[in-house]
């Protein structure tokens, strides 16, 4: 094997050992990179580099990522998740499980409206998780729904994933919203389904809610909250996607006009002084710089691992796969489920999968539905053991009473829930592509 071969493998080794002793990941990326690239072909790569970097940061589509995680801090901030999930609770009445579907329902507004999963997990976690513990859920359930219902911002638009996703793989943002609608809808939905099946098979781990509490307010009072809480944030999201996927606004425009939607919804709600508009400042810029700081150091990582022979590397592993295109893509999605274990999806979006984009390239696959293959599985990392980030959100503002072990415990059968959803994406393909040639991106 060639020197070069050589050093390309030990440098994955490196990253992750350096992972592994605790180090940030964009220190990772940027130690491995300039130590093995310099070994590999010396000075010759901080000539390439720069090029890389502006890339990077002038990149227009890449401005959609702070304006996106401003819109999701601001809802989160001004409490807007609080109100639906109180209103959507009460209005599912009597059915058991019903505070677990206001969950997976305010999942699914908060996803779409910002693509901000920890937001969600933190604010519902806050919100709903004591409640429901109360209430007589099984605290596995609880915190499995809660963890869940928070991913859904990874695969239902306007979500980062998807914006980053469509920078590596060269698809437009609009084409990929397009194509994850529909799945992150099924998604939800087999979430729906397993918490309703909960429900007829296992009622008492997930009650419905007292009727006392559920006659504090009458159906039209009810009717009357239900139009000033979620009709608003519905109004945002149908702004947002309509202008991106209808093809009115740019990614970045659609996410300016969202933030400043966001700002108007936190006005009229009477939650916006200028503490909460400090908060949101600082924890928007904290966020995107920590997210394009991997994104830079990630340019480093890459063009080292090519220059080094890294990619003929793959192809040639990718050549004693079996089953053609098919096999590939399951070893893709096994490997990637894998690292789900450990990494974050950032790191597997910007490491891992350039590796395999010349192979799917020159199979001629459909890159918009792997994507949407990619950006579910990934979705799966923030609920996999023992580094999901999901679980550690929920872990942050729960009771001392949940134990790690019940998180877990909570989140298998979500897990299983998610992969039999990656199933049916891959069976069927036209889940992801029918929308995007039906408006024909």
């Amino acid at each position: 094997m060639p020197v070069n071969e050589i050093l390309a493998l030990a440098m994955i080794g490196a990253f992750f050992l350096l992972l592994l002793g605790g180090l940030p990941v964009p220190i990772c990326l940027a130690v491995t990179g300039f130590v093995f690239g310099y070994a590999g072909f010396g000075s010759l790569l901080f000539g390439l580099l720069p090029a890389r970097v502006f890339g990077v940061v002038t990149n227009y589509t890449l401005l959609a990522l702070p304006l996106f995680i401003f819109m999701g801090i601001m809802l989160e901030r001004s409490k807007i998740a609080e109100d639906l999930l109180d209103v959507i609770g009460l209005a599912m009445g009597n059915i058991k499980g019903g505070m677990a579907l206001a969950i997976i329902l305010v999942g699914v507004l908060m996803g779409a409206a910002s693509g901000v999963v920890g937001a969600t997990v933190v604010t519902v976690g806050l919100i709903a998780l004591n409640p429901l513990i109360r209430r007589g859920y099984d605290k596995g359930v609880a915190a499995g729904v809660i963890c869940a219902s928070g991913t859904l911002g990874q695969i239902i638009p306007p979500s980062l994933v998807l914006i980053l996703l469509s920078d590596i793989m060269g698809e437009s943002v609009g084409t990929l919203f397009a194509a994850a609608l529909i799945p992150g809808l099924i998604l939800a939905g087999l979430f729906v389904a397993y918490i309703l099946a909960l429900g007829y098979f296992l009622p008492d781990r997930v009650p419905a809610i007292p009727l006392q509490e559920r006659l504090q307010f009458s159906r039209r009072a009810l009717a009357v909250r239900f139009m000033k809480v979620v009709v608003p944030p519905l109004a945002l999201i149908f702004l947002v996607l309509g202008s991106i996927i209808g093809g009115v606004a740019a990614p970045t425009e659609a996410a300016a006009m969202g933030a400043l939607g966001s700002i108007v919804l936190a006005l009229v709600s009477g939650r916006l002084n200028l503490r909460v508009m400090t908060e949101v400042v600082r924890g928007a810029f904290v966020t995107s710089a920590m997210v394009f700081f991997i994104l830079i150091f990630a340019q480093v990582f890459s063009l080292a691992f090519r220059g080094l022979g890294g990619e003929r590397l793959v192809q040639d592993a990718f050549a004693y796969v079996p089953g053609g295109i098919d096999g590939q893509l399951l070893f893709l999605m096994v490997l990637l489920f894998i690292l789900g274990f450990f990494l974050e999806w950032i790191e597997i979006s910007y490491i891992a999968l350039p590796l395999f984009l010349p192979v799917l390239h020159q199979s001629g696959v459909d890159l918009a539905w792997v994507a949407i293959l990619v950006a579910v599985n990934l979705q799966t990392s923030f609920l996999t053991p023992p580094f999901g980030w999901a679980l550690f959100f929920l872990k942050g503002v729960a009771p001392p009473e949940l134990k790690t072990s019940d998180i877990y415990r909570g989140v298998v059968p979500f897990i299983l829930v998610q992969l039999f959803g990656l199933f049916l994406v891959y069976l069927f393909p036209q889940t992801a592509l029918w929308l995007p040639n039906a408006i024909g991106w």
